[in-house]
């Protein structure tokens, strides 16, 4: 059984950084897709970005794009998503999703499996 465990949230001012981490336990993540996904307070949640367990293609939503990163370490069975520039409409739950052998990158939350907890991210001055 795949377990997926987020950490790194926490509470930064508006043009700041956080990395926040994915760490897979139970089975190696090398073949399946990660999700990350937000919701903030009383709305929805929402695709973040996505890397791929094919050839590691990614997607991020039209609000991160050129300001967050998505990358995975396979030897650490971890996968990160960098953000810059944060800014507060940023803040929300962050979660991490996983799919086995979902070949093309997805910010759809029905494509995933497996779901960790969530990390809050606060970004406010």
């Amino acid at each position: 059984q795949l377990q997926l465990v987020e950490s790194g949230g926490g509470s930064v001012q508006p043009g700041g950084s956080l990395r926040v981490s994915c760490a897979a336990s139970g089975l190696s993540l090398e073949h399946y897709a990660i999700g990350w996904f937000r919701q903030a307070p009383g709305k929805g949640r929402e695709g973040v970005s996505c890397i791929s367990s094919s050839d590691g293609s990614t997607d991020y939503a039209d609000s991160v794009k050129g300001r967050f990163t998505i990358s995975r370490d396979n030897d650490k069975n971890t996968v990160y998503l960098q953000m810059n520039n944060l800014k507060p409409e940023d803040t929300a739950d962050y979660y991490c999703a996983a799919e086995l052998y979902l070949a093309t990158s997805s910010l759809d939350e029905r494509d995933y499996e497996y779901w960790g907890q969530g990390t809050q991210v606060t970004v406010s001055s």
